[in-house]
Parts: C-alpha cells; structure tokens; sequence
C-alpha cells in the first residue's frame, strides 16, 4: 500500500514531499506554518490578504492606524470612493512580510504566497500589480494566483525580472476556467508552473455556485487531466478540497495529480494564526455545525462554522481603516446592506446585517470561522482533555502523517504531559 512518501512533486530537477499547505487568510497561514512546510520539504502558503494588518500586528509598522487617520473625516460618510490605497505603503507591507519569512526559511522546500483577485483594494489593478510585483522583489519562491479568473494577472509582472524565474499557479474549479485563463495569457508565452485543481469540499470561498454539492474534485481532475493531456502541457495538478488523510491524497496523486493542498487539519496546530479559543471551536465542531451561506462581499460562496459570529452582526464598515473588498467605484456588498439596514431601523443602536459581513474587519478580528468541509472530524485527529479541551498538535505532526500513514489511517500525538496530570 502507497503513502504520499512514495511520490514526489517535481519542479524542473527539483522534487519535494507532494504537499502543499493552502493559504489561509488572514494571517491563518502564518509564517510559522509556511516555515514548517518548507523546513519538512514540502509547500507552504502564506497569504498577502489585509497584508497592512499583518505587518502592524508581526512587525509593529503603522500602516493601519495611519489610513485610519488619513480619512477619519469619512467614517460617517456612505461613500467610500475616496478610500485609497496608498501604494508605495502597500508594497512596504508586502516586502516586509514576505521578505522576513524568507530570511527565516531553513529546508528543502518552497514558500509560495496566496494572492485573490478580489482583494480589488478600490484599485483592482493598480494593487494587484504591486502587491504581485513587491512579492517577487521580496524573494518569495512562488505566487499562487487565486479568488478569480486573473485574466490580465501574469501580464501585471511580465516586465518583472523574476517573472519566468519563480513558481505562478493558478487556483481553479473548472475545465472552462482553466481554457480562459491559458488563452487570455497565450500571448505572453508564459504558461502556469502549476494548477490547483480546488474541489467543493474547500474551505472559505468556494469557486462554485450554491449548487457546488452537485461537483466532485475526482472528477475535475479528471477533466482537467485530460485536457491537458490532450493539449501536451506538462503543468503539475495539485488536488485540493477534503483531503483528510494521506490516503485520500495517495488516491489522487495514483490518479495522476503531481501533489494534494491541504489546510483544515492545519487549523489545529501550534503554528496556525488562530487564536487559542478558536481552535477549540474548530475541533469541538460537529458535521451539521458547518454551513455554507453568501454572506462574503465577492459574491461567492463561503463555508464557516454556523456559531461565526461574523454572520448577523451590523457592524459599521471599516473601511477607512480596510477596505480590502472596495471595488473599483469604491463600493462593496456589505456597505449596501448595512445601509439598508440602517435606513429601515433609523432608531436602533444595534443593526442586524443577515444577508452579507464585514469581511474585513471580521477577518482582521479572527470572528469569521471559515473552514473546510471535514472540519467535523479534526475531533478524530487529537485528544480530549480532562477540561473538555482538545490539545493541540504541531505542524510537523500533521504534515508528517499525511506524509506516511496508509489505510486511512490518522496517527494521534503523543499525549502532552501536563494532560495526563
């Protein structure tokens, strides 16, 4: 019986432990977690969403609060058009992020930082350009292009020097999806270094409608298997989407994936972003407790545990101090509900928004609980304490299951000694 230790990733000459760690925003693929994956030869993700935030909180910068000072006099106002990014900030932020995890990388492997196309920043491409562009100046090993279609993404660094040099992927739901996206860039004679094939069972945003039960990632992959098989390219799979043991990914890589992402047993372990109390909602959560809703501003679907407190909560927008979702008029989703809301319940001090979030600020806080289909059964994966708790595991435990178990089976940690007493 194979383990995924049987096979391996290849980029050029260069072969790595088949997986990958997806990149979980907002600073739930930290650093630490990238650094493991990458220590244990395999893929780590960090992600550039809210990536001022995530300079402010790792490295004491101040982009945050001085947005949030350059347009205080708007916080009351209903239009936000006037929000912008400053960029020369924008791509501080980003070089300093990625560049302090590759100063910090030990190993073999490869870290790669997730960037989505709707993070449109009031400035859809001004921003994506420089976050891109910093990204390769910072040294990052690769960029996986994702929450869009990025038509016009690889054209953003075509003049970059590093641009055939590193790693650029391509997150993708469909056959179709991948066609469009080749032949907007044939042009550029720049094909991806690699495609992630993600399925239904993903966790956050879904590249499916709400009818996203009636796909399977076995047969996507297939499809995309064989259409590039019929089109002679040579671009690495990487299977996504419910992954839970190292046997479901030993049934993909046999049928032809180069490599698997996985995330949600990631949400569990030491080096993961999320607080502490958090974690425990995520392993103590049950298969109905998981649900999947249109509350996300982009417009597409979102799976999180049904307790989030994002869901339902009126905040004001935040996006003086944000504004990552701002589209190119300077407008997005939930500031159309919330002041619908408000309109109709002009005397109410709390305001109930059920129909979309404030992803942002939600996301910045740690209240929006994404998840993964399978979130359910991280229970199965650790033990329970005495306190009704769940410990913890370590990056290198999970990775290194996934690496070796067989027959569906899920090693449980060594119980930690303060548990026992």
């Amino acid at each position: 019986m194979k383990r995924v230790d049987d096979f391996r990733l290849k980029f050029g000459k260069k072969e790595y432990v088949p997986i990958m760690i997806g990149g979980m925003g907002v600073d739930i693929s930290t650093s630490e977690l990238a650094l493991e994956a990458a220590r244990l030869n395999g893929i780590g993700h960090i992600s550039d969403a809210m990536v001022e935030d995530v300079s402010d909180r790792r490295f004491d910068t101040t982009f945050v609060k001085d947005k949030t000072k350059l347009y205080k006099f708007n916080i009351n106002n209903t239009d936000k058009a006037i929000v912008q990014f400053d960029l020369g900030r924008l791509a501080e932020a980003q070089r300093l992020h990625i560049g302090k995890t590759m100063e910090a990388k030990k190993g073999d492997g490869l870290i790669f930082v997730n960037c989505m196309e709707k993070l449109t920043m009031n400035g859809p491409r001004e921003t994506l350009r420089v976050r891109l562009n910093a990204a390769l100046d910072a040294g990052i090993d690769g960029i996986t292009l994702s929450a869009g279609l990025h038509f016009g993404s690889f054209a953003l660094i075509a003049d970059h020097p590093r641009f055939r040099d590193a790693k650029l992927g391509i997150i993708v739901s469909s056959v179709r999806a991948l066609q469009i996206f080749l032949r907007k860039n044939a042009k550029l004679d720049r094909l991806p270094d690699f495609i992630i094939v993600e399925g239904p069972l993903a966790g956050g945003h879904l590249g499916f409608g709400m009818d996203w039960a009636a796909y399977d990632l076995h047969t996507i992959t297939q499809e995309i298997l064989a259409y590039l098989k019929a089109e002679q390219l040579d671009i690495p799979l990487i299977a996504a989407g419910g992954i839970f043991t190292g046997s479901d990914a030993v049934s993909f890589l046999e049928a032809g994936a180069a490599g698997v992402q996985v995330a949600t047993r990631f949400t569990i372990t030491h080096e993961c972003g999320l607080p502490a109390k958090v974690k425990q909602e995520y392993v103590k959560a049950q298969e109905e407790d998981i649900i999947v809703n249109g509350i996300s501003p982009t417009g597409y679907p979102m799976r999180m545990l049904k307790n989030t407190p994002a869901i339902g909560a009126g905040i004001r927008p935040g996006c003086e101090s944000y504004g990552y979702l701002l589209d190119a008029t300077g407008n997005c989703a939930y500031i159309n509900s919330y002041n619908r809301e408000v309109a109709a319940h002009p005397t109410e001090k709390n305001i109930v928004v059920m129909d979309k979030t404030c992803l942002c600020t939600h996301m910045r806080n740690f209240n929006c609980w994404t998840c993964g289909h399978y979130t359910y059964r991280l229970k199965d994966t650790t033990h329970k304490l005495p306190n009704g708790d769940y410990q913890l595991l370590s990056a290198e435990h999970v990775f290194k299951d996934y690496q070796f178990s067989v027959d569906n089976q899920i090693a449980l940690p060594e119980l930690e000694v303060e548990a026992q007493n």
